[in-house]
């Protein structure tokens, strides 16, 4: 499974993107299907599709379950159904970037192993003056084909996808009970290289603040409020939401987007808290990204992280070892470890502290199972990485590990990002049931 996904968090040819892997393959677990037969069950049961079409209402949210986990998988996943007739894709749900893909027989020159057959494209092609189109593009960007938006995505791990943009529908069961089947621009990628964070899916899902994202677009058409979260299980699963009716705001913890950032969910300059303590790591740009399983810190804040967990692991049956590459950083024990609980005791929690405010602070706080997995050895290893190493510059990423059993939540109406400690392991059946 390698180190996970990454934060793109550099401008590549046409577009902006995180590093969600571009769809491939080589997790381990297969696809939980024993997950999907429980939310099969869910959905079917509490959620009545009511009609193919409904007036647009801003009332009612989606939700969605995920599959998948942090480890030994090495990813989370979501199925949507889109096309005419409708069929079932999995996706990589990124909110580090906005455009939304499928690998596509249009013929494909080169794609990756997926789980289901190649998506076969319409002809109800994006123009190039669409402002979708030019919401994925420079300003400057020429126009080569008018009748069509062309567009390259490439990864900081090195995978990339070419592709072209098209309308097509989408379809979703509504909290209220209705059924929705919206058009909605997604890519048609028929040029795929894998890369490092090489994952067996059939696209990826762009959750970013951009107008080409899903829920944009959803918003647009007055169906959602522009409000997207998620709620992933340390035990793996979980659901993704559009809307606000799944939470009750007044329970979460709330701040600010930064303004200086707008294409990344980011949340501008933030300290690391250990133990409870200041450790005068400051002024941290921090990004949340769906799109990485790891967290990263940017290499002097890493360095001071590591020097404060070996001096609390002084004295303690703990032995860094070299022989486990499943992460960078892993120890043993006297003997295997089972789970987390078997050494958690053993380290601090830490969390990262934002202005709320004139006076306030609000912590993201990430204690020893948000940060840590037991390896098929049975050493814990650490999954926080160092980011300039992998690419992210000064970039300081939570991702998908350091957010499980919370919820999240992107309110891109109030430009504000909440959290709230949450049980991800069973959906939410009415408004402001889950917390």
């Amino acid at each position: 499974m390698g180190g996970g996904k990454i934060l793109g968090m550099l401008i590549f040819v046409v577009v902006i993107v995180s590093a969600a892997a571009a769809a491939g393959g080589g997790g381990e677990g297969g696809y939980g299907d024993n997950q999907q037969k429980k939310w099969w069950k869910w959905m079917s049961s509490s959620s009545v599709a009511s009609s193919s079409v409904v007036n647009p209402v801003v009332s009612s949210s989606i939700v969605l379950p995920l599959y998948g986990n942090v480890y030994p998988v090495g990813y989370y996943y979501v199925q949507l159904n889109i096309g005419q007739p409708s069929r079932p894709y999995f996706l990589d749900p990124d909110t580090g970037s906005d455009l939304t893909w499928l690998q596509c027989d249009a013929p494909c020159v080169r794609c990756t192993r997926a789980p289901h057959p190649f998506y076969k494209p319409n002809n109800d092609l994006v123009p190039c003056k669409d402002p979708l189109c030019a919401a994925l593009h420079h300003a400057d960007y020429k126009c080569e084909s008018p009748e069509q938006c062309d567009y390259q995505v490439d990864y900081a791990d090195g995978g990339s996808s070419l592709g072209v943009l098209l309308n097509d529908l989408f379809t979703f069961n509504m909290t209220s009970g209705a059924r929705i089947k919206p058009h909605l621009a997604l890519g048609c990628g028929y040029d795929q290289l894998p890369g490092q964070s090489y994952h067996p899916l059939d696209g990826v899902l762009g959750l970013g603040k951009g107008k080409a994202s899903i829920v944009s677009q959803l918003h647009n058409k007055g169906l959602v409020r522009n409000v997207v979260g998620h709620c992933l299980s340390g035990k793996g699963g979980g659901f993704l939401f559009f809307g606000d009716e799944v939470y009750d705001s007044s329970r979460i913890v709330w701040t600010p987007m930064a303004h200086d950032h707008m294409k990344h969910y980011s949340t501008g300059s933030g300290e690391l808290i250990f133990g409870g303590k200041g450790t005068g790591l400051k002024n941290l740009f921090v990004v949340f990204d769906s799109g990485s399983s790891f967290s990263y810190l940017n290499a002097h804040t890493y360095q001071g992280f590591i020097s404060l967990l070996n001096k609390e692991l002084n004295g303690k049956p703990l032995r860094e070892t070299k022989d486990d590459y499943t992460l960078p950083l892993c120890w043993k024990g006297r003997r295997p470890f089972k789970t987390i609980n078997d050494v958690k005791k053993y380290f601090k929690h830490f969390a990262l502290s934002f202005t709320n405010g004139w006076k306030s602070k609000a912590q993201f706080e990430i204690p020893p199972e948000s940060y840590l997995i037991i390896s098929s050895k049975g050493s814990v290893c650490l999954g926080v990485l160092n980011g300039t190493e992998a690419g992210l510059q000064n970039v300081n990423l939570i991702g998908d590990i350091s957010m499980q059993d919370k919820m999240v939540i992107y309110d891109n109406e109030r430009q504000t990002i909440g959290w709230s400690p949450a049980n991800c392991d069973r959906p939410p059946k009415s408004s402001n049931m889950i917390m």
